[in-house]
């Protein structure tokens, strides 16, 4: 399953890009990074077999372990990718949140989405870590 992340915004030469690029380093999944203009500019086609996770205020704080859990689960359940919508400033609208297949936030406060992409890289990388069964010392 492929794992992509669409995000508003170039993020350049950045200590976030440097983030982002060290944990994807460490994804056993296949993986790809789309950026689009903060405004303007279509999502990539959506193809049979994807389900669409959208990072949003209005979403589902999960645990990394639950986190985990979902990939697991799609992957498993035969989609072939799972795209991860990253928003500009301004976040989604409500006919966007309803095309999610889950929202998701990465806790109450409002996160810059530079910062959003590096966070979800990395869970992206524990994510993968727990799949491959290595220790997850909060587990328990």
């Amino acid at each position: 399953m492929l794992l992509h992340i669409i995000a508003r915004g170039k993020i350049g030469r950045s200590p976030e890009a440097e983030l982002v690029e060290r944990y994807l380093k460490r994804v056993t999944l296949p993986h790809k990074v789309t950026e689009l203009p903060d405004r303007g500019g279509k999502l990539p086609p959506v193809s049979p077999g994807t389900v669409t996770v959208m990072l949003d205020e209005k979403g589902k704080q999960l645990t990394s372990m639950d986190f985990a859990r979902r990939i697991e689960g799609w992957r498993d359940g035969g989609a072939r990718e799972c795209r991860f919508l990253i928003g500009a400033a301004d976040g989604f609208d409500e006919a966007e949140r309803s095309n999610a297949d889950l929202l998701i936030a990465f806790g109450a406060m409002t996160w810059p989405h530079m910062m959003a992409r590096a966070m979800l890289a990395e869970q992206l990388w524990r994510a993968t870590s727990i799949l491959a069964n290595h220790p997850y010392h909060r587990e328990g």
